[in-house]
């Protein structure tokens, strides 16, 4: 008899007492919601928005199996999922009233939830992205390397870095999930933020980090004007914030690349990144 059943969670802290082994016990496929919820428990549930943030496991015989987030108004963030588990998911959101306008998964799984959704509510499922996640193998410099230097970002690149994230966001066709200063703030304080910058100091690159959870660090918000590209200079971003992320004790370092973008799926390998696992986006627009 299939003992299985979706519960909801009240916040993130039952929520990490709770699946917080499970979630470590494959921090790379979990990697976004390990980091984000480190975000919530350090700074609060509006650290990503202005609406409590919703949380759900899969527990079968007294053991999670699966979980799921969402901090409003985006998409729902799932584990991966078997097809009989992704349709009890979506019987719980509907028995629960909770929408979902959009979900990020596993490829597999985030197919079969948009599928799941659409069969419950009508929703009508649009491909928003396919992601690529990638672990770094043995770091390699940039060959040809960009003339230049790489450094972390101080108090006094604050303006930049802030209006570098917004330019970031809106080149992926995303909502920033926190005010563009305060993020910058918070990963300047943390000296999470590389700049990579010329012979004569004018910053042209720019790889952040999240903080280490769970043994693992991912390089994002990789961003170089597009006045600039095609230089090298975002490889040896890349690069250099790896070096950190190392430096800091990451036993593994991770990032995400779109796969509509072979140039910056072909940079990342060339520095020494190595596929996992491919990743989709997709959107579910109000049912009929």
């Amino acid at each position: 008899m299939d003992t299985s059943a979706w519960l909801r969670v009240p916040d993130v802290h039952a929520f990490l007492a709770r699946a917080g082994d499970f979630l470590r016990s494959r921090p790379a496929l979990h990697t976004v919601t390990l980091t984000v919820c480190e975000g919530l428990r350090a700074r609060g549930p509006q650290a990503y928005g202005d609406e409590a943030p919703v949380f759900g496991v899969l527990e079968r015989d007294g053991e999670v199996r699966a979980a799921y987030f969402r901090t409003p108004p985006y998409r729902l963030i799932v584990t991966p999922l078997t097809p009989e588990e992704t349709d009890a998911l979506a019987a719980h959101l509907e028995a629960v009233g909770d929408p979902a306008p959009g979900v990020n998964a596993d490829e597999a799984t985030a197919a079969a939830f948009a599928e799941a959704w659409r069969a419950r509510t009508g929703a009508s499922p649009r491909l928003h992205e396919r992601l690529r996640l990638y672990r770094l193998g043995e770091l390699r410099w940039p060959d040809p390397a960009p003339e230049g230097r790489g450094r972390i970002a101080e108090a006094r690149d604050r303006e930049l870095v802030a209006r570098w994230y917004v330019e970031f966001v809106r080149a992926i066709g995303g909502a920033g999930h926190r005010d563009p200063g305060a993020w910058a703030d918070a990963h300047i304080t943390e000296r999470r933020v590389t700049l990579w910058e010329t012979p004569d100091g004018v910053p042209v690159s720019m790889a952040a980090l999240t903080p280490r959870v769970a043994g693992q660090i991912r390089v994002a918000s990789v961003y170089t004007p597009p006045g600039l590209r095609g230089r090298g200079h975002g490889a040896a971003a890349t690069a250099h914030a790896s070096r950190a992320a190392l430096a800091q004790g990451a036993e593994e370092v991770l990032l995400f690349a779109d796969l509509a973008n072979p140039t910056s799926n072909g940079v990342y390998q060339r520095v020494g990144y190595r596929p996992v696992t491919d990743f989709a986006v997709y959107d579910l627009s109000a049912g009929a």
